[in-house]
């Protein structure tokens, strides 16, 4: 992500930056050592997209030439795929890349135009709005508006013939004949009827009108309902290309000139924002990282940030903000008296302004997540680890541990794997843990810890320089007695909530050293292991809800010795489903067809708890 520091002549380090580097739709910017963006592009996949111009083999000899000038990347990441089309648009205009100018052919986006003639005309515009009329979008490509205009035309008969066709008309023209116009060049539909379907045609184009959503709908499960699924399927497609003509593209809208701050502190690491709002169109984003804010709220560091990055510039009419910086009238103040306009700060809570703002958050947690993610950062922080754990020799692996369970049901325990380079998702493992007590997280502990090493001691895995689990004396006294039990000598370390469990109040137990551990809530070996718990638990909690969900879709039934899928059937047809299944005895049971005493006796026993 883009940094508030210039680029240095260090070599790209593209295989850190593609690590970490997300896999939404936006767009990115490639900038050489003097600070000059040379290209932009936009990616469906940012991660695949930007990982094609790495690669060894299949480059021109203008891209292997564009690539070995990078200094860096900044990445806008966007809602979707459509919106990065615009967005980079935009940026081509304002920047100028010369890579762009010699690779790209810079054409301007499609609109929908309803013309201002006596009776109007529907038609694609494509160049500067000269034409009097209202003009709808701008959308992604000619070819979505051209589906869009033929749907248009089977919805409401409004005139697409140009006025030079339209004016030397003595007879209808075959649209009519096919129901596709109501002839207004020959007379055949009064200016009143006519300024109905354009208004209907307005009303649609503008999100207001649902009635032919709805009808659509209607006739596609009719069509469904009478077998006819080709109908339906048609039927269909046209409700997909009406839902994108009326889509709406949140990197263009009739807003004015305005600024988007997204404040964000995670792990000791603070970012700022900013998205660049002029003349309605997004021109992009970056990225400040401030110094000595890692303790900072979002309200202090937007506080101490905007003074700093508009006075002296030229400051906006808008600004919005993620949180209420502190101060913000005296803020406004002092920009309105250093702009000679006002200035107005707001949170928004509506509209498309809320859409923005979601997009500068989704950034912002992007480039926190990069910056947490780089060598150099993780480097420090693993340093520090080593001191403040008096280890022999910086810790290169970390494993950690975490057990999530509801009330005891489908315990499931995670570890997660930390490196130099970050997270290493691809040893990342899940336990489903069987034979214990509900509730038991100790048992659940060792049993998740026994196989994991286990597998070590036979070969299969890497060993971590420090185990982390998650968790007070009793999980570390269970990971203590199973790499007794597995002779094994690994560095283990116990993190347990603080009584009020807020970040910066964990408590800390080394196996082997007397007494807790302090570290300050600032420090960077503090972070390192909350980053590598939080994930731990985040895993945890995604593995227990998925096995949760897939036992909810599993009938009980199946789980029984003996039920065969022609038994279940038959035992839910003559009681008429699960819920009568359950309520019946065991003699009821042995009735059905096929199911003996004992095996009653098991289905009875599973839904009544016995064992």
């Amino acid at each position: 992500m883009a940094e508030d520091e210039s680029s240095s002549n260090v070599e790209f380090d593209s295989s850190t930056f593609l690590k970490a580097l997300t896999s939404r739709p936006g767009v990115y910017r490639m900038i050489d050592s003097t600070d000059t963006v040379i290209y932009v592009g936009k990616a469906k996949n940012l991660k695949k997209r930007v990982s094609s111009y790495f690669r060894k083999t299949g480059l021109t000899s203008k891209t292997r030439v564009m690539v070995a000038q990078i200094a860096t990347i900044e990445i806008s990441v966007t809602h979707t795929e459509n919106e990065a089309l615009i967005l980079e648009n935009n940026l081509i205009k304002e920047l100028m890349p010369r890579y762009n100018i010699l690779l790209r052919d810079d054409k301007t986006y499609p609109y929908l135009l309803i013309s201002a003639d006596k009776f109007p005309r529907l038609s694609l515009h494509r160049g500067t709005k000269r034409k009097k009329g209202k003009y709808f979008g701008p959308y992604p490509s000619a070819g979505a508006v051209r589906e869009s205009l033929a749907l248009l035309q089977k919805l409401f008969p409004v005139r697409q013939c140009d006025n030079t066709y339209y004016q030397n008309r003595s007879r209808p023209c075959l649209q009519h004949q096919i129901k596709r116009c109501t002839a207004p060049c020959v007379g055949l539909i009064s200016e009143e009827e006519y300024k109905k379907d354009i208004q209907h045609t307005i009303l649609f184009l503008e999100g207001k009108n649902q009635q032919v959503m709805e009808d659509l709908s209607t006739q596609m499960e009719a069509a469904s309902n009478e077998l006819d699924f080709e109908q339906a399927a048609i039927i269909r497609d046209k409700i997909i290309s009406l839902r994108r003509i009326q889509e709406k593209q949140y990197v263009s809208s009739d807003q004015g000139d305005l600024d988007v701050l997204a404040a964000k502190v995670t792990d000791g690491v603070a970012v700022v924002e900013v998205c660049f709002i002029r003349g309605g169109r997004s021109l992009g984003n970056k990225s400040y990282f401030p110094k000595g804010s890692s303790d900072s709220s979002p309200e202090e560091l937007l506080a101490a940030f905007i003074p700093q990055y508009y006075l002296g510039k030229d400051i906006p009419a808008e600004i919005l903000v993620s949180h209420k910086p502190e101060g913000m009238d005296l803020l406004e103040e002092v920009l309105k008296s250093e702009s000679q306009h006002r200035v107005t700060l707001r949170c928004p809570q509506r509209g498309t302004s809320v859409r923005w703002m979601k997009m500068a958050i989704t950034n912002a947690e992007i480039s926190l997540n990069q910056r947490l993610s780089s060598r150099s950062n993780l480097l420090q922080r693993f340093e520090t680890l080593q001191e403040a754990l008096e280890l022999d020799e910086m810790p290169k692996r970390l494993e950690c541990f975490d057990i999530s369970h509801t009330s005891g049901e489908l315990t499931v325990a995670s570890c997660v794997v930390f490196g130099l380079e970050g997270a290493i998702k691809s040893d990342y493992r899940k336990f489903n843990i069987e034979g214990i007590t509900p509730g038991d997280d100790y048992a659940a502990m060792n049993q998740a810890l026994t196989r994991r090493f286990t597998r070590l001691k036979k070969g299969e895995g890497k060993r971590p320089d420090l185990l982390l689990i998650d968790g007070g004396k009793g999980q570390l006294t269970e990971a203590k007695a199973v790499m007794a039990e597995l002779q094994l000598d690994i560095d283990i370390l116990g993190i347990a909530k603080g009584p009020e469990r807020r970040p910066g109040e964990e408590t800390l137990f080394l196996v082997g050293r007397e007494g807790e551990i302090d570290l300050a809530a600032d420090s960077p070996a503090l972070h390192l292991l909350q980053q590598v718990r939080d994930e731990a638990h985040r895993f945890a909690i995604t593995g227990h809800r998925q096995r949760r969900a897939k036992a909810r879709r599993t009938s009980p039934l199946e789980g029984i010795d003996g039920m065969g899928p022609k038994r279940r059937q038959k035992l839910l047809q003559q009681f008429g489903g699960l819920q009568e299944v359950k309520r019946a005895g065991v003699e009821d049971l042995a009735r059905v067809d096929g199911i003996s005493d004992a095996l009653a006796q098991k289905i009875y026993d599973v839904f009544h708890g016995e064992k």
